[in-house]
């Protein structure tokens, strides 16, 4: 069984920690990983309306949020993968934020992401081009 809990500032280290675990093609935000400072500046932001450390047996095993946009966004340590903990904490995490709509926004290089969320009943509604280094 897991839990939820809001994160706390003594969970920053965890969250750049797990940040570090990432490949590239599991993130839509950034190339390359921020600095601690940077990373601790952006979870003192408040980007997301709510943001939980997902918990297994006392241990802090992954981390899922929901945006004011109504996105979520989840990940799983590496070694807790494949196990069900992903739908778990998603389903709990509507539990806790139940909306009308829910989003998800992968990266197109991630296919186990897009296959857990076509799992979960998303569905592709969209695809987002960006164009950077032009002023």
């Amino acid at each position: 069984m897991i839990e939820l809990f809001k994160i706390s500032e003594n969970d920053f280290k965890f969250l750049y920690e797990i940040l570090q675990e990432r490949e590239s093609e599991q993130s839509i935000t950034h190339t390359k990983n921020p600095s601690y400072d940077d990373h601790v500046s952006f979870i003192k932001s408040k980007p997301y309306s709510n943001w939980y450390i997902i918990f297994q047996n006392k241990e802090r095993i992954g981390t899922v949020y929901i945006s004011t946009e109504d996105e979520v966004g989840i990940f799983i340590k590496k070694k807790f993968q494949r196990k069900g903990i992903g739908k778990e904490s998603l389903n709990k995490l509507i539990e806790k934020n139940p909306r009308k709509k829910l989003y998800a926004n992968v990266n197109p290089q991630n296919l186990k992401s897009i296959q857990f969320f076509e799992n979960f009943g998303f569905k592709l509604v969209q695809q987002t081009y960006e164009l950077s280094g032009h002023s």
